[in-house]
């Protein structure tokens, strides 16, 4: 899937701002319909099948919050399949807008910009349920798995849960992970996938429960290990490609600690520093081809990567500057590709220069939980996007190696970290 694109000066570009607030419009019958078949097939060629679990419970005509674990590429087909005899308006990137804005309305699709305070987004999918009677289906996480584990969830989900109050259903799937991870640049794998819908919270049930208590069902629902999975049901991943840019997700050696040297090729993963080699097994485990492995299980190792990056945070080292081609998106119409700059990220948060000084944009470390970051982004490159409610900045960071996934996690930590620190001071204040 490719998105378009268009070089274009600064100066023009800041003069086509249009702040994209689409109203919902339910879904046009002809293309849920075209689109249910156009999924069927793909579905078909992956066997899929489904398990309903307390879904007798909702009823046929009555609106609901559909929530979906973010996996791939074959998610809204699954969404299309399971949810084909009712209506549901989809919140989706704004950028998937670019180009189609209008089809992508009538789809009834909902744009947001990623891990932005979008008060908007809440207007519509309340008008959505309310108004329109159509059930939503949302990806809380916001963003595809890099290491197959659960990304974070936005802390007022259980504030959105208690102001839409319609039944929570949730969707968990299995095997579309191992079929097309993202670090493997679209190449899919003959895996099969299935899934499980499960009927989660009443609207009496999300009556009766703080924010909070919603929030922390939300979060254990959505804690789940693909890799872990995949070795405990021996589901095989035989393509000899299966390890190919591993190293976006694993950077950093556990061994000679090196960063940025790390290669996925075939079925291996090496460290071009040290040369500790390993292969990436058919059931998803790391097996060391010489001595022991540090980590056998993926992600342990991305895990002990966000404790060094915490650590890098903590101790006040931790700085990431790249060189990076950016583009700007302010309307629906185009990406405009507008020249080069420098992005740093630091514990102020991020920083972005380009454009001869034209574009001076700072992102404080409080603004996101998370980072709008993809491995391979509309087959043009792994990018980071940074920006608010008006414009967003996609960098693409140029021979620099693999620093994506290092600055997703450093974005996160500090987050938590800053908040952690606004709790301390609260607590003082509570107590002298």
């Amino acid at each position: 899937m490719k998105i378009k694109t268009k070089e274009l000066s600064y100066e023009k570009v800041i003069t086509r701002i249009v702040e994209h607030r689409i109203r919902p419009k339910r879904p046009n019958p002809a293309l849920r319909w075209l689109i249910g078949a156009a999924s069927k097939g793909e579905l078909k060629r992956v066997n899929f099948t489904y398990e309903m679990l307390g879904m007798e419970r909702l009823r046929r005509d009555e609106p609901c919050l559909i929530l979906m674990n973010h996996s791939s590429f074959i998610d809204l087909k699954i969404a299309s399949v399971i949810f084909a005899d009712r209506p549901f308006n989809i919140v989706c990137t704004a950028d998937g807008f670019v180009g189609k804005s209008l089809l992508m309305q009538h789809i009834g699709c909902i744009p947001t910009n990623k891990f932005i305070t979008d008060v908007a987004l809440v207007k519509s999918m309340v008008y959505a349920v309310k108004d329109l009677k159509d059930s939503i289906l949302m990806y809380p996480e916001a963003s595809y798995s890099f290491d197959g584990t659960a990304t974070p969830l936005p802390d007022n989900i259980g504030k959105c849960i208690k102001l839409l109050k319609v039944p929570v259903i949730m969707v968990r799937t299995y095997g579309a992970f191992q079929r097309d991870p993202l670090y493997n640049n679209l190449q899919v794998r003959d895996v099969k996938v299935s899934a499980d819908v499960e009927y989660v919270l009443s609207p009496e049930e999300i009556a009766a429960k703080t924010p909070e208590e919603i929030k922390a069902i939300m979060d254990e629902k959505f804690s789940f290990d693909h890799f872990r999975w995949q070795e405990e049901n021996q589901v095989v991943v035989d393509e000899d490609f299966r390890a190919d840019y591993l190293n976006r997700v694993l950077y950093k050696c556990p061994d000679c600690l090196t960063e940025g040297k790390m290669v996925g090729k075939g079925i291996y993963l090496t460290c071009t520093a040290c040369g500790k080699k390993y292969e990436l097994t058919e059931i998803g485990k790391l097996r060391a081809l010489e001595g022991k492995a540090r980590f056998e299980h993926i992600p342990q190792w991305y895990a002990w990567q966000r404790e060094c990056v915490r650590r890098e945070l903590k101790e006040k080292i931790y700085h990431m500057k790249a060189e990076v081609d950016i583009c700007m998106m302010v309307n629906m119409k185009c990406l405009y590709k507008v020249g080069t700059g420098i992005l740093e990220h630091g514990i102020g948060g991020f920083h972005l220069q380009g454009c001869d000084g034209k574009i001076d944009f700072s992102q404080a470390p409080q603004s996101s939980y998370s980072l709008y970051a993809d491995y391979f982004w509309y087959e043009i490159g792994d990018v980071i996007c940074i920006g608010d409610h008006r414009v967003l900045y996609y960098c693409f960071p140029k021979n620099c190696g693999d620093i994506v996934a290092k600055t997703r996690l450093a974005t996160e930590e500090l987050y938590k970290l800053v908040k952690e620190q606004k709790g301390a001071k609260r607590d003082v204040l509570c107590t002298g």
